[in-house]
């Protein structure tokens, strides 16, 4: 298991645009697991609906690719590289994300030569499936 301070060691994001917590599975190269606790405290809430606040679908894609970029950057020949989004394909949103929401993301690498690479990306809440796509990515 990966804490914030270690994913923070594998990839670039900052506070508020860590979107990860805990990666709980890795493998290298080839899949990663990890988890983003929704709150009320998340900084696009404020406008993203005062009334009714929802995840937007591009910060669930986003907080996805931050799991894969952990999967591929923690290769020894990517550490201290930068995974960039090439594109998002398939893109399917389920349900709304809301505060209280544990966000459980799962991204495989299917695809990958040299820099490009495409991970498959579900997430769920509870168990019910919340997106899926596919996204390419680019190591700089």
């Amino acid at each position: 298991m990966l804490t914030t301070k270690e994913i923070m060691e594998i990839i670039p994001h900052r506070h508020p645009f860590l979107l990860v917590d805990v990666i709980e599975e890795l493998e290298p190269g080839v899949r990663a697991t990890g988890y983003k606790c929704i709150t009320y405290d998340e900084p696009y809430f404020a406008g993203h609906f005062p009334k009714e606040p929802v995840m937007p679908g591009v910060l669930q894609i986003e907080a996805c690719a931050q799991v894969g970029a952990v999967a591929m950057l923690s290769l020894e020949e990517n550490k201290g590289k930068t995974a960039y989004f090439g594109g998002i394909n398939k893109a399917k949103f389920k349900r709304k994300v809301v505060p209280g929401d544990k966000l459980k993301m799962s991204v495989s690498i299917i695809r990958s030569k040299g820099p490009v690479g495409i991970g498959k990306a579900e997430a769920y809440v509870d168990n019910e499936k919340v997106l899926e796509a596919e996204l390419t990515f680019m190591i700089s």
